[in-house]
């Protein structure tokens, strides 16, 4: 297969159908980790969606899998509090990160957060892409570049996905494209290919799966 270009006007086919019977088998809760050493053995590639509190990485990674209540969504922010392992077959782990720029709990709490996070991204050597997903609505903000500046020290290769895509007006939705496409055009560690989704119209969510299947 050619590699996958799923900004391209014709997707290509053969990587469409891969990511649509990647996520058509079994995906399931794996475990959820509060620290380094309970995570699963580094046996599968693991891909990590990261992005702010409510920009919707529960949802997201549901409707991949096509199943309604696989990861948890909340209307509450920061209430993802560990990384959460997700089973895709034998092919694949998805990982469900905490979200940054909000939290109630303390500051020691929040310090516990961050550097389970820091040292899962830093010395996970199965991790092949960090998702990174941006609300459509509002575009990149100071806690997302942050977060790239850290990626691209720690040379992770990120994708930006942009979510809740069905927000906003298409003109709306073109000028964000625009925009991120700008802002990552020099760091070293972002993929080229930007995605726009929602997670309730299905948008974007087939390309994605390609782009996935790539990496299994």
């Amino acid at each position: 297969m050619s590699e996958p270009n799923p900004q391209s006007p014709i997707p290509n086919p053969d990587w469409i159908e891969a990511g649509r019977l990647l996520f058509a088998g079994p995906a399931d809760f794996e475990r959820g980790v509060p620290s380094m050493e309970h995570l699963p053995d580094a046996s599968l590639p693991e891909v990590a969606f990261a992005g702010r509190s409510n920009v919707g990485k529960s949802s997201l990674i549901n409707a991949l899998t096509g199943r309604n209540k696989l990861a948890r969504a909340s209307t509450e922010p920061g209430r993802t509090r560990e990384l959460n392992f997700f089973r895709v077959g034998d092919r694949l782990r998805l990982v469900d990160m905490p979200g940054y720029g909000y939290a109630k709990a303390g500051k020691a709490e929040i310090g516990r957060w961050t550097s389970l996070i820091r040292d899962y991204l830093r010395g996970r050597p199965t991790l092949h892409r960090v998702i990174l997903l941006i609300d459509a609505r509002h575009g990149l903000k100071s806690h997302d570049k942050e977060v790239m500046d850290a990626l691209d020290t720690s040379a992770v290769i990120y994708q930006l996905v942009l979510t809740k895509a069905d927000k906003i007006k298409p003109s709306e939705l073109a000028e964000t494209l625009a925009a991120t496409q700008s802002a990552i055009a020099k760091r070293p560690a972002a993929h080229p290919v930007i995605i726009a989704t929602s997670s309730e119209t299905g948008a974007g969510i087939e390309l994605l799966r390609a782009e996935i299947a790539a990496l299994a």
